[in-house]
C-alpha cells in the first residue's frame, strides 16, 4: 500500500506493535506453560489470604489495570502508586514506575511477596501451597520436569502468559502501515501536534514508551524521564505531583529524584486515572498537565482535543481470553489459617 506524503514523513521511531514481544532465552514459550501461567494469573490462592489474584489489579476484561488511584491488596492494604497496565508490558525493558524490576519474572516475584499486594511471606510458602494441589503439581512436572513446583517456575509460568497479552492492530498501527484513513483528520493533526510539542521525545517506538529490549537498551536497562520536568506549576501543587520522589526511593542516587520509567501510551484512553499517584481523572487534563510540567507549554483547547483524538487511536484489538478452570482441592482449603 502506498503511503501519502504526510505518512512518509513519519519519524522512523514510530513503528507498529510487533505481534510478539521479545522472548528471553531462559524462559522460552510453550503452549502448556502459557496455559499454566493463565491459570495462576486468575488464581487468588497466590495471595496469602486467598482473596487476590493478579487479575484483581490487572483486569484483563478492561484496560489491564484496576481503575483506582492506588491499588488495594491483601488485608485491604493500599499501595503507594497507581497500577500500570499489564497489556503490552512485555515490550518494556524494566518494570514498575521506578524501574525496580528488570524482567517480567522479577516483577512477578516482587508483587507476590509485597505485603501490600499478594503478601506471601516468601517463595517457599507459595511453592508449598501450590505443590499441595495435586493437579498443579502434575502440570508443573509436565511443563518444567522435576522438581516441578518452585517459586522460580511459578513466576516463569506467569511471565509466559503475560507475554501473550498483546493488543496489536490499533488504528494507529494500521495508519503506520499505510492505511491513511485508519485514523481521522483530527487524529492526524493531533499526531503532528504530539510531535511538535515534543511528546515524542519520550513516547516513541512500538510501545510509545521508549526503546524496546534490543533497541538502544537491553533488558534491565531503563528509560526514564524527570517528572515534573519544570517544577512549581499550579498543576504540580493541585495534583501533588512532586510529593513522591520516584526512582530515588529505590536507587538512593541523587540524580534519580523525580525520575520515572516512561509509561506506555498504548490503550491510554482506557487506563484512567493517570500518573504515578492516580491524581488526574481524565485524559484531556492529563494532556494539559504534561504539556505544562514537561515543556512549559499552555495548549489551547483545540490542541488538547486533537492530541486526545490521536491518543484514542492507540487502543488496540484485545484478544479473547476465556476464564480458565482452576485446579480444585476437594474436601479441603488451600488457604486455611493463611498458612
Amino acid at each position: 500500500m502506498m503511503m501519502s506524503v504526510a505518512q512518509a514523513a513519519i519519524p522512523w521511531t514510530f513503528q507498529p506493535l510487533p505481534p510478539q514481544p521479545p522472548i528471553p532465552d531462559e524462559n522460552p514459550q510453550s503452549q502448556a506453560k502459557i496455559a499454566l501461567g493463565k491459570q495462576l494469573f486468575f488464581d487468588p490462592r497466590l495471595s496469602v489470604t486467598g482473596t487476590h489474584a493478579c487479575q484483581s489489579c490487572h483486569n484483563l476484561a478492561a484496560g489491564g489495570e484496576d481503575g483506582r488511584a492506588q491499588p488495594v491488596g491483601v488485608y485491604g492494604r493500599t499501595g503507594r502508586r497507581s497500577t500500570l497496565t499489564i497489556w503490552n508490558a512485555a515490550y518494556h525493558t524494566v518494570y514498575n514506575w521506578d524501574g525496580s524490576a528488570q524482567t517480567l519474572e522479577q516483577q512477578n516475584q516482587r508483587h507476590l511477596l509485597d505485603p501490600k499486594v499478594m503478601g506471601m511471606a516468601d517463595g517457599y510458602q507459595l511453592a508449598a501451597r501450590i505443590a499441595a494441589i495435586p493437579e498443579y503439581r502434575q502440570q508443573f512436572e509436565q511443563v518444567f520436569g522435576e522438581p516441578g513446583v518452585s517459586f522460580a517456575n511459578i513466576v516463569r509460568a506467569l511471565a509466559s502468559f503475560e507475554r501473550t497479552l498483546v493488543t496489536a492492530d490499533s488504528p494507529f498501527d494500521r495508519y503506520l502501515r499505510g492505511a491513511e484513513q485508519a485514523i481521522s483528520t483530527q487524529a492526524q493533526r493531533g499526531f503532528e501536534t504530539f510531535i511538535e510539542q515534543r511528546c515524542a521525545s519520550c513516547h516513541f517506538w512500538v510501545n510509545l514508551a521508549g526503546p524496546q529490549p534490543g533497541l538502544a537498551l537491553q533488558q534491565g536497562q531503563g528509560f526514564y524521564e524527570l517528572f515534573p520536568n519544570h517544577p512549581g506549576t499550579d498543576y504540580e501543587r493541585r495534583y501533588r505531583l512532586a510529593e513522591d520522589i520516584g526512582r530515588y526511593d529505590y536507587s538512593q542516587i541523587d540524580t534519580d529524584r523525580r525520575m520515572w520509567r516512561v509509561p506506555s501510551l498504548r490503550n491510554v484512553a482506557l487506563t484512567a486515572p493517570y500518573f504515578h499517584n492516580g491524581a488526574v481523572k481524565t485524559l484531556d487534563e492529563a494532556v494539559r498537565v504534561m504539556a505544562k510540567t514537561q515543556t512549559q507549554t499552555e495548549l489551547d483547547e483545540a490542541q488538547v482535543a486533537d492530541i486526545v483524538a490521536f491518543l484514542r487511536t492507540l487502543s488496540g484489538e484485545f484478544p479473547t481470553i476465556d476464564l480458565p478452570r482452576l485446579p480444585a482441592t476437594p474436601g479441603r482449603t488451600a488457604v486455611a489459617g493463611h498458612d
